[in-house]
């Protein structure tokens, strides 16, 4: 269990429609009793299987070679009939440089959703052929996280996820549009609510990695929709630790 600051977001002007609004939040390691923590009921789960590529120095090799065997992972845990992979984020901490550029990505310090349902359904529209989608967008679909450490364990600034079943859903989430010169996208921004549950797994290695539910088409309630995620500072790192590194892949999740 740790005590750590987690930056939620609230409404605000200024070229964006939120601010950051920090909050010393109890965050609890499930090291050990992680199987308790289901996608469709905390909206995560960990797992432990160690990638067979493991350079995630280059763009193409990571395509070539990590994606299928990550689309075969998420397949075994989920059970889903086919995945498909997006795009990809690597994560290097770099105390003092600017995130400006996708070679640049550092740990995200502010608590989000990474879809909303319209920027999901967008996904499928944007990343199948035309006349796929309207049919796959019938049956059960996902987009769902596969995050992992690259190079050694993420002691120094770990990820934080907080259990579906603590979040309030109406009140909780804040649309938050996303505006590039070619198109529009939405994710969500998180309030703050002192019954949020957030959780870790301390010092996940490569070998471990956890599935992080961004989207649900099953709404009814029966399962968890979402998973608030951000990176945070622990106060319990230890000095000298290896800055953080990691991989995650976004991918559509479909189910027969």
């Amino acid at each position: 269990m740790t005590d750590a600051d987690i930056a939620y977001s609230v409404t605000g002007e200024r070229g964006r429609n939120w601010t950051e609004d920090p909050h010393d939040v109890r965050i609890e390691d499930v090291r050990g009793k992680e199987a308790l923590y289901k996608l469709d009921s905390a909206g995560f789960q960990f797992g432990r299987e160690a990638a067979k590529h493991t350079s995630f120095l280059d763009d193409d090799e990571i395509q070539n070679e990590y994606y299928p065997e990550s689309i075969d992972l998420i397949k075994k845990v989920t059970g889903a009939s086919s995945a498909v992979i997006f795009d990809h984020t690597i994560r290097r901490r770099r105390p003092g440089e600017r995130d400006d550029s996708p070679q640049k990505r550092q740990p995200v310090a502010l608590a989000h959703v990474d879809q909303t349902t319209a920027s999901a359904i967008a996904r499928v529209h944007r990343h199948l052929p035309p006349e796929e989608a309207p049919s796959l967008l019938r049956r059960r679909f996902q987009i769902i996280n596969l995050w992992r450490p690259i190079s050694h364990a993420a002691v120094d600034w770990p990820l934080a996820l907080c259990d579906f079943r603590s979040v309030d859903v109406k009140n909780d989430l804040v649309p938050v549009a996303l505006i590039y010169p070619d198109r529009e996208g939405e994710t969500f921004g998180v309030t703050h609510n002192p019954d949020h549950k957030w959780k870790y797994m301390k010092a996940m290695t490569p070998e471990e990695f956890v599935l992080i539910k961004c989207f649900d088409s099953i709404q009814d309630g029966s399962v968890a929709r979402l998973t608030p995620h951000t990176g945070f500072q622990d106060p319990n790192t230890p000095e000298g630790a290896p800055l953080r590194e990691s991989i995650e892949l976004r991918a559509l999740v479909f189910y027969d």
